[in-house]
């Protein structure tokens, strides 16, 4: 999908063998694996660090931030279920790669940053590749709602509480689309759950809630948290 300068055979090979490495490690979905392996990772990291890119560790992206292990992006889009032209709301853009594979996928991204430099350089490493994200600099633990409802809903930082506008920006269910879906890490700066919240109903308890495996973010810093 989308151009991929200096996207020689190596880093091709690269990203097989990451792919690989996830079907290894239980990530099933075939379009997640395929989107994988399509998005070149190199170019959302520091070019000291490129010889790394496609290990299966987070790295660093400055200000305390990361880009997240591929397996944790694989399987946080895993549990969104995504489908072609889902609308989809990242919080946290970070570098921002997990946008870039939501997009292999076929998704409309809309992906709110609170490091207004992080999102300047997100924004036009996105620009360049050719994937066309929505991107605002603001708090995401309110969600975007003038872009509302979405089809999923995924963090990329650790929250102690879920954040309500999150819920209720999901999409309800309809004979046509299914409940929206929240996929957030919660849980104290010790480690968190990954948690998928589904949206069954309009009322404002009506949500399914599944916990999964365990991870470890940086922490999620807003509005909702700051006031826990």
């Amino acid at each position: 999908m989308a151009a991929t300068p200096s996207d020689d055979r190596k880093y091709r090979h690269q990203r097989e063998r990451l792919a690989d490495t996830l079907r290894e490690r239980g990530i099933t979905d075939g379009r997640v694996l395929s989107a994988i392996e399509a998005v070149p990772r190199h170019a959302f990291v520091d070019p000291a660090l490129r010889d790394r890119a496609y290990a299966d560790e987070a790295l660093p992206i400055g200000l305390n931030q990361t880009i997240s292990q591929p397996f944790t992006v694989a399987y946080q889009t895993s549990l969104l279920e995504v489908a072609p032209d889902d609308r989809i709301l990242e919080v946290g853009t970070g570098s921002g790669y997990q946008s870039a594979v939501l997009c292999e996928m076929g998704a409309r991204v809309f992906s709110v940053e609170r490091h207004e430099d992080l999102l300047a350089r997100a924004r036009r490493l996105l620009n360049e590749l050719g994937y066309d994200v929505r991107t605002r600099h603001g708090d995401g633990t309110k969600g975007w709602p003038a872009f509302a409802p979405y089809d999923g809903i995924v963090v990329t930082a650790g929250a102690s509480d879920v954040p309500a506008p999150l819920l209720r920006q999901l999409r309800e269910p309809s004979e046509e689309h299914p409940g929206g879906r929240l996929v957030i890490p919660v849980g104290g700066r010790g480690g968190q759950t990954m948690t998928r919240f589904a949206r069954t109903g309009t009322g404002p308890h009506d949500y399914e809630r599944e916990d999964f495996h365990s991870f470890r973010f940086v922490p999620l810093v807003g509005e909702h948290e700051e006031n826990e």
